[in-house]
């Protein structure tokens, strides 16, 4: 059986939108309440924490009294505006009664795109951490759109876990955990205590949220524990209705579900690499370079091109995938998408010869390539 850190410095805590607020009350703020103290002790006793918070558009949706989640980005954004207001204010108050300060961080994908921008937040939470602030981040929803948007806030609170390379994730949701059957149709379904990240046979059995406020559900949960595991993050999915639960994992009790990384942690580079999510197009491999990509340590040359499949430029994150679609990689292509198609199947010495001249011998090099094992967009 693995067993649970005892202590561990660095936690980033997300809470979903189930937990923070209701279809007819706005914001549980006796739960935000019992959080925060949480939170207070945790810090007092040295641990640097993230939360990332649902909750601005369910809360916003209930101010606007709108009976249901809209389906118009617009409406969406503007539910966004509105119920982030009472959301940060209800954090900030409750950490100010318990002499700590918060910080509002609202990222976006192209945020976390930006290597530049990525390194100014990760610098940023760095700082605040050091300074005993609890910074409270949540998606940009106002500004987001289809093409920068992060997608879930299990799937942000992995992307901060990476950025600030997190000891632990604790998702905190309104289930105990992962149970190997469905609780709610299976009466005899158990809780699965301890697990490994990342393995497949866990989305097997997990499923999609019932919740209508919310867009997560079990499947993006376990998604979000494989991408922090790849910078040696555990993750543990739990109740936050269970008293006390931060704490009690704190003094390294089992509740929920522990899922461990067992991953090979990714240097920083490779780490941002692995982390975005917008890929500007694919390059379809052969068997053998599939097989030669599978451990991240050879770089992609032209002659293992079968297929390129976008618009891309020089330099821009492209997707290598096998010829069934499944993705074994992804890194920075040296060649934009009409010579890449233009050097299909070309070897490294004739790259000249086909486009009358030669940038690099490789269309992706393994140093500006990770392989991955991404199964959503």
């Amino acid at each position: 059986m693995q067993t649970r850190p005892e202590k561990n410095k660095r936690w980033v805590v997300k809470i979903g939108s189930a937990l923070i607020t209701a279809d007819d009350t706005g914001l549980h703020l006796d739960n935000i309440h019992h959080w925060s103290t949480q939170f207070a002790t945790l810090m007092d006793d040295g641990v640097e924490l993230v939360l990332v918070s649902s909750g601005s558009i369910a809360e916003g949706i209930h101010r606007l009294q709108w009976k249901e989640r809209p389906t118009a980005l617009n409406e969406l954004q503007a539910a966004a505006a509105v119920g982030q207001m009472g959301l940060v204010k209800a954090y900030e108050s409750e950490l100010r009664s318990h002499g700590r300060h918060t910080a509002q961080i609202l990222l976006t994908h192209d945020d976390l795109s930006n290597r530049k921008r990525y390194l100014n937040a990760k610098s940023t939470l760095g700082t605040l951490l050091h300074l005993g602030v609890l910074p409270v981040i949540n998606e940009n929803d106002t500004v987001t759109t289809d093409e920068i948007n992060v997608g879930d806030n299990d799937n942000l609170a992995a992307l901060v876990a990476n950025l600030i390379s997190a000891d632990q994730l604790i998702i905190l949701t309104d289930q105990k955990g992962l149970f190997n059957k469905d609780p709610n149709k299976h009466a005899d379904a158990e809780l699965i205590r301890n697990a490994t990240a990342g393995d497949p046979a866990l989305l097997d059995i997990a499923g999609p949220s019932t919740n209508k406020l919310a867009i997560g559900g079990m499947q993006t949960k376990i998604l979000a524990a494989e991408r922090a595991a790849r910078s040696g993050t555990n993750t543990v999915i739990a109740s936050g209705r269970e008293p006390d639960v931060l704490l009690r994992l704190h003094r390294g009790e089992s509740v929920g579900t522990f899922l461990k990384a067992t991953h090979k942690k990714l240097v920083a580079h490779k780490l941002w690499l692995a982390n975005q999510l917008k890929a500007r197009g694919t390059i379809i491999v052969d068997s053998g370079a599939y097989k030669r990509l599978s451990d991240g340590e050879c770089s992609l040359l032209p002659v293992g091109v079968t297929a390129v499949e976008g618009e891309f430029r020089r330099g821009e994150l492209v997707s290598i995938r096998s010829a069934e679609g499944c993705e074994i990689a992804r890194g920075l292509v040296n060649y934009n998408a009409t010579e890449a198609a233009l050097l299909i199947g070309c070897q490294s010495e004739n790259i000249s010869e086909r486009l009358g001249y030669a940038h690099e011998p490789e269309l992706v090099n393994r140093d500006n390539m990770v392989a991955v094992n991404v199964r959503h967009e």
